[in-house]
This record gives C-alpha cells, structure tokens and sequence, in this order.
C-alpha cells in the first residue's frame, strides 16, 4: 500500500519523511493557496479547457478545421495547465518529464503544435485531422502513466484483441 501511495505522489524513493505526510499536507506546504481553492481552481480551469475543446469539435461539423485545431489544441493546453493548481507548476513540470512520462509528454505536445501548424501555416486540414487524433492518443497515454498499472492493463487489452 505503502508503494501505491508513492507513486500516486509521483515519489518513488523511499523518504520517510515524505512517507509520514500525506498528498494533501504536501501540496498546501507548496502553495499559499488553500486546499479549497486549488480544487476549486482546478475544477474551473479543467472545466473551461473541456469546454474550450468541445467549442472547437463544434467547429469541426460547422467545416472550420483552422479554428476546430485552434480550439481543440488550446483546450488541451488549459485542460493540462489546470494540474498546476493541484500540484504547482514546478512539480507539473517535473512529472511531466519525469522517466515514465517524458516520451508520452514530448509526443503530446509535438502533435499539439504539429495540428495547429497544419491548420493554420500549412492549410492541409486530413493532415491537420490526423494530427489530432495523434495529440488525443497521446493526451491519453499521458494520463493514464498517473494511474498505477493503467498502461498495463491497455497494453493486454490490445494485445488480447489483436492476438
């Protein structure tokens, strides 16, 4: 229990300090914002980039491809931003980069702008299609390296549907 603890904190070495205090404690000791706030802040950020990349799908039946990857990048971008309030953008960062995560975030955000410049500078909008759903994919790969054993689970079940 001890192990899962550590790696939903992102903490894989063995500090006993650290081990004593909780997630919470650790977060309010990071910030001058309280618990209640950074849910909250949380909660509003990841809410309005949901909101921002539903907009852009909305444009993408409306036949606007530039603005649907505009929004749809810029939506993910905020939606991602909005775990600086849990954690602190420093320690984002970290996680993010950190040896379990830094291909799934380079591949993320290499697609990201990969699907706004082929909206806007290159104007070849399959391209622009595919490079979307490439950013999702990732996105996802992304998210699931913060739930233990996740990635596994997907790869069996890939690996049981093909094979």
């Amino acid at each position: 229990m001890d192990k899962l603890k550590r790696v939903l904190r992102g903490d894989d070495a063995t500090d006993s300090v650290d081990e004593e205090r909780g997630f919470v404690d650790q977060a309010l000791d990071a910030s001058t914002l309280s618990w209640s706030t950074r849910i909250k802040g949380f909660a509003i950020c990841f809410g309005v980039g949901v909101l921002i990349s539903i907009l852009g799908s909305i444009m993408l039946y409306t036949g606007s491809v530039t603005k649907f990857a505009i929004l749809y990048s810029l939506g993910n971008i905020i939606a991602l931003c909005s775990t600086c309030f849990l954690m602190g953008p420093l320690a984002q960062i970290k996680r993010m980069f950190s040896s379990s995560r830094w291909l799934a975030t380079v591949l993320m955000l290499f697609f990201l702008v990969l699907t706004v410049m082929s909206a806007v500078w290159w104007k070849v909008n399959i391209l622009a299609l595919v490079f979307m759903v490439l950013q999702f994919l990732s996105m996802v790969w992304y998210s699931l390296s913060y739930i233990p054993y996740a990635r596994d689970a997907v790869k069996k079940c890939v690996d049981g549907c093909i094979g």
